[in-house]
Order: C-alpha cells, then structure tokens, then sequence
C-alpha cells in the first residue's frame, strides 16, 4: 500500500471509530433515561403505596385517640360522682 492509502484507510477507520463510539454512547444514553424513568416510577408507586398505610394509621390513631378522649371523660365524671366534686 502506498502513503495516500495507508492515510485514507486510517482516516476511514477513525471516522468509522468515532460513528460508532457516537451510536453506541446515544443508546447507552436512551437505555440509562428509559431504566431512570422506569424506576422512578415505580419507586413513586411504592411511595404512594407507603404514603397511604401511614394515612390510614394516621386515622387509626385519631380513632384511638378520640376513645382515649372518652375514656378520660367518663373516668373524670366518675372521680367527681364518688368524691362529691360534682354536687359542689
């Protein structure tokens, strides 16, 4: 082979290199994003899923709490019935 084809041959190999390394890095790139959406979506699904057990033991301890309000009432009401406190 002589000088000027020893250079296009290096020359079509480089731009053949360069042509591939810029195809492979966008679909890497295209892969990562849809593996990134995939994820964050199920992970927003996961928290919503979490997100609604704690609401629903947020409304399980209201309920508790508002018994615990009653119990208080009654035990306070009978402490005043047996002390006499309530015929003041």
């Amino acid at each position: 082979m002589s000088d000027a084809q020893t250079w296009t041959a290096l020359g079509v190999f480089a731009a053949f290199a360069f042509g591939a390394l810029g195809v492979m890095s966008t679909l890497l790139v295209r892969v990562l994003r849809a593996d990134i959406a995939r994820l964050d979506a199920k992970m927003d699904a996961r928290f919503d899923t979490v997100s609604a057990r704690f609401d629903a033991m947020s409304a399980r301890f209201d309920g508790v709490d508002q018994r615990f309000d009653t119990l208080d009432r009654d035990v306070q009401a009978l402490y005043r019935h047996t002390f006499g406190i309530d015929r003041g």
